[in-house]
């Protein structure tokens, strides 16, 4: 088993405290070589200074036979001068070598304070990186570091972090956008389920008929529902969703709707019927798709329309064009928010909104079906004269 390397704690444990070190190694190495250097040359240069020097000295002298000569003889004389000079330099180098000891000494720990000092400037764009992407993790994942300064290898790594934290940022956005269509796309379903088994068995009277057809409503509704869940997985995988090409009928999406929804409008005192035209209205598209964006503007209309009115699911054939239309005589919309409606997570009022649990995401849902299939939405409302939402999608 391999044994825990120990880590450093605190200043010392820092990497301005490991390029103080460097640095200051580095100074003193390079003084100690010159102020070396120095000594040496200056040593050797008094060192070949001579104190003595050869004179030549003429003699006179008498040979055996007392005949007089002269004679030349080399005497080596002493410099005293340069025999003074000597002693005066070698302690001028026993002084400079006790200086510069000190020197070296000063100087290594100037070169602490220094390298300390260019350590601390070298890494303070690290340290407002990590100031910043601490405060980021803490706070915002939309903030970014962005650093100034010139293109060097600090702004790449500061970049480089920003690219990062745009990643994530779209990451998570994904994920809560994910989230929050699964949560209202299986909403509807659900809601169906709901009400259709809880309007059966409320009622004592309820024949075998009746059972069987809720069954089969719930039958549907759960297959879609399925069907819905996968698609979503998909998404999650691949980040895309999965785009059938199926001819659907829109007159029998109408009947599904008005008996899926049948059991919510009767529980809220409405009336739904549904207006279809005596052929079919062909579309190929992404079915499942396409029931959902029906659903979501029904289930609208059933929510918001007042008790004792009545919601229309209109199927209608316009040439190149078949529609989906729900008409309901609810309360309208105002025309300066109108254009707001299909935006992401826009609720009206939201005080409602939350109280009836709305996430704003089921006209947008729709939108995004419709240019999905190259279509579109469309909507005619006016105060207190309800509202007409159209699915507008080319005829197959």
């Amino acid at each position: 088993m391999a044994e825990a390397v120990p880590r450093h704690h605190g200043w010392a444990g820092s990497i301005r405290f490991r390029l103080t070190v460097l640095y200051s190694v580095l100074l003193f190495g390079l003084a100690t070589v010159v102020v070396g250097g120095i000594y040496a040359g200056v040593a050797r240069s008094l060192e070949r200074q001579q104190v003595s020097r050869t004179e030549e000295w003429v003699t006179l002298f008498r040979d055996r036979t007392g005949q007089p000569g002269i004679a030349t003889v080399a005497v080596e004389v002493t410099d005293y001068l340069r025999l003074f000079e000597r002693a005066v330099d070698e302690q001028a180098l026993d002084q400079l070598r006790t200086y510069a000891f000190g020197a070296l000494g000063l100087l290594f720990v100037g070169s602490l304070f220094v390298g300390w000092f260019v350590a601390g400037l070298v890494l303070r764009p690290v340290g407002r990186i990590t100031e910043v992407a601490k405060d980021i993790e803490a706070t915002d994942l939309s903030r970014r570091i962005e650093l100034d300064g010139p293109d060097d290898e600090l702004k790449q790594l500061a970049d480089t972090f920003d690219g990062m934290l745009e990643r994530i940022d779209n990451a998570f956005e994904s994920q809560r956008q994910f989230i929050h269509e699964a949560s209202h796309e299986l909403r509807n379903p659900l809601a169906v389920i709901r009400t259709n088994i809880d309007v059966a068995l409320d009622d004592p009277d309820t024949t075998n008929d009746e059972l069987r057809s809720v069954g089969e409503v719930v039958g549907r509704s759960a297959e879609r529902m399925s069907t819905l869940v996968d698609d979503l997985l998909l998404y999650a995988r691949h980040g895309t969703r999965q785009t059938r090409r199926e001819d659907v009928d829109l007159v029998d999406e109408v009947e599904d709707l008005v008996e899926e929804f049948g059991a919510a409008a009767e529980a809220n005192g409405l009336t739904l019927i549904a207006d279809v035209p005596g052929g079919s209205l062909p579309v190929c598209g992404d079915g499942p798709a396409i029931h959902r964006a029906g659903a979501n503007l029904v289930a609208n209309a059933v929510r918001l329309a007042p008790e004792g009115s009545t919601v229309t699911v209109v199927g209608a054939d316009e040439g190149r064009w078949v529609t989906l239309s729900v008409v309901d005589e609810g309360p309208g919309i105002d025309a300066e928010d109108q254009f707001r409606v299909f935006q992401r997570f826009w609720r009206g009022d939201k005080t409602e909104a939350r109280v009836a649990g709305r996430s704003g995401l089921g006209l947008t849902i729709v939108r995004q079906i419709a240019e999905a299939h190259g279509g579109r939405i469309e909507l005619d409302s006016a105060i207190g004269e309800g509202s007409r939402f159209t699915l507008r999608l080319p005829r197959s």
